[in-house]
């Protein structure tokens, strides 16, 4: 069986920088602590998004890696045009916890990912029932909104699936 990367934790991000969804994927998932960990991973990376994004001649959505954490984790982000952000975790050790033979993993091999989770998250908005304005900040303080977690459970399945089957080098997720 050959040693792949794969998706350590995926997080999406409102536009004033609150986390709206973060799921762990396997090894990760059954680490105590380990939700709370990707939960500073994905803060951290944050200052890195607004680096990337405040070139105002910047076309595309995709920011690539925005950093190595080590040599298992690195953090690759997207930014929809409504300020929404994506953040993936990547593991080189893969799902097996162990490092490795030497697959890289590529800019071109973490869009589709991104892709299909703005597919995802565009699919949400389209719900009648989902208001994103009770997903800030403010409408948590206010007891307007839901503590601004995406709560609905398609939308939660679907990021499951796309960090669940993704492998680097397939172009379908």
């Amino acid at each position: 069986m050959s040693l792949l990367p794969s998706i350590a934790c995926i997080g999406i991000i409102g536009k004033h920088d609150n986390p709206l969804h973060i799921s762990v994927f396997p090894p990760h998932s059954a680490a105590q602590g380990a939700y709370l960990e990707f939960s500073f991973l994905l803060n951290a990376s944050l200052d890195i998004f607004e680096l990337r994004t405040g070139d105002r001649n910047r076309v595309d959505q995709d920011l690539g890696m925005l950093q190595a954490v080590d040599e298992r984790l690195s953090i690759w982000g997207w930014q929809t045009g409504t300020g929404t952000k994506f953040a993936v975790i990547v593991d080189m050790w893969g799902k097996q916890g162990r490092p490795s033979t030497g697959l890289g993993v590529k800019g071109d091999d973490v869009k589709p990912v991104f892709k299909a989770l703005q597919t995802a998250y565009i699919r949400l908005l389209q719900n009648p029932f989902y208001t994103p304005d009770d997903h800030t900040p403010m409408a948590a303080v206010n007891s307007r909104g839901s503590a601004g977690e995406i709560t609905s459970k398609k939308f939660i399945a679907e990021v499951k699936r796309i960090g669940d089957n993704w492998k680097p080098g397939l172009e379908k997720d």
